[in-house]
C-alpha cells in the first residue's frame, strides 16, 4: 500500500525507545501499527533454562530477522501477520503469537533494527533514541528487576559481559544510518513534536 509510512525507533536498552513509541500510539491511537524486533528473538525450547540465561542476546544472530522483514513487508502491502510473541520470564519464545493489522503508520522497535540492511531497507524514516550509558544501565536494571524477574546481580553480569560490547560493536555504529537521531530519549519533547508533525503530514497526505 502506497499510502503506509514505515519508521524505524531504534537505539541502545534503556534508551528511551519504548518512551518515544508510546507518546506516538497514544498521539495517533488505532493509526499506528508498533512491530518490536525483541519478538523475534530466536525460539530455543531445546535448552535449559540456565542454558538460555547464559546465551547472547544482544548479538544480530540472536534474533530470526528474515522473519521480521518477511511480516514487515507482508505489512507494507498491507497484510496481516501473526508476529511471534517473546517471553522473558523464560528467556524464550511464547507458543503465543500476536494478531498485528496495518495501519497508515508502522512503527518498528529494536536495538538492532538498522545493523541488518534488508530490514532498514524496508524503513522510511529511521530514528535513533540516544542516551548516556550510564542512564541507560540504571533504566535497564529498574525495568529487568521489576517487571522481568531478574536479579540485580544478573543484570549488572548480562551488561557487561553481553550488553555493553555488543552495543559498542553493533548499536552504536548502526546510529550511522539514522536519519534522525533523539538525543535523551523520551524526555526530548521538541523532537517528538517534530517527529509527530512528520507524521501528522502523512496522514494527511494520505487521506487525500
Amino acid at each position: 500500500m502506497d499510502n503506509i509510512i514505515v519508521i524505524g525507533i531504534a537505539g541502545g536498552t534503556g534508551s528511551g525507545k519504548t518512551t518515544i513509541t508510546r507518546a506516538i500510539t497514544e498521539h495517533f491511537g488505532g493509526d499506528v501499527t508498533v512491530i518490536y524486533h525483541d519478538n523475534y528473538y530466536k525460539a530455543h525450547h531445546d535448552l535449559s533454562y540456565e542454558e538460555r540465561a547464559k546465551l547472547n542476546y544482544d548479538h544480530p544472530n540472536a534474533f530470526d530477522t528474515e522473519i521480521m522483514v518477511r511480516d514487515l513487508g507482508a505489512l507494507r502491502r498491507g497484510e496481516e501477520i501473526r508476529s511471534p510473541l517473546y517471553d522473558y520470564t523464560i528467556h524464550d519464545r511464547s507458543e503465543n503469537t500476536l494478531t498485528i493489522r496495518p495501519t497508515k503508520i508502522i512503527v518498528v522497535e529494536g536495538i538492532m533494527i538498522f545493523a541488518a540492511p534488508e530490514l532498514r531497507e524496508l524503513m522510511d524514516i529511521r530514528i535513533f533514541v540516544d542516551a548516556d550509558a550510564d542512564v541507560r544501565i540504571l533504566r535497564r536494571i529498574m525495568r529487568d528487576v521489576k517487571e522481568r524477574g531478574r536479579t540485580l546481580e544478573s543484570v549488572i553480569d548480562q551488561y557487561l559481559t553481553t550488553v555493553k560490547p555488543m552495543h559498542e560493536a553493533f548499536v552504536e555504529p548502526s546510529k550511522r544510518y539514522a536519519d534522525v537521531i533523539i538525543p535523551e530519549g523520551g524526555e526530548n519533547r521538541v523532537a517528538l513534536e517534530m517527529l509527530i508533525g512528520r507524521m501528522e503530514a502523512h496522514l494527511r497526505h494520505a487521506a487525500e
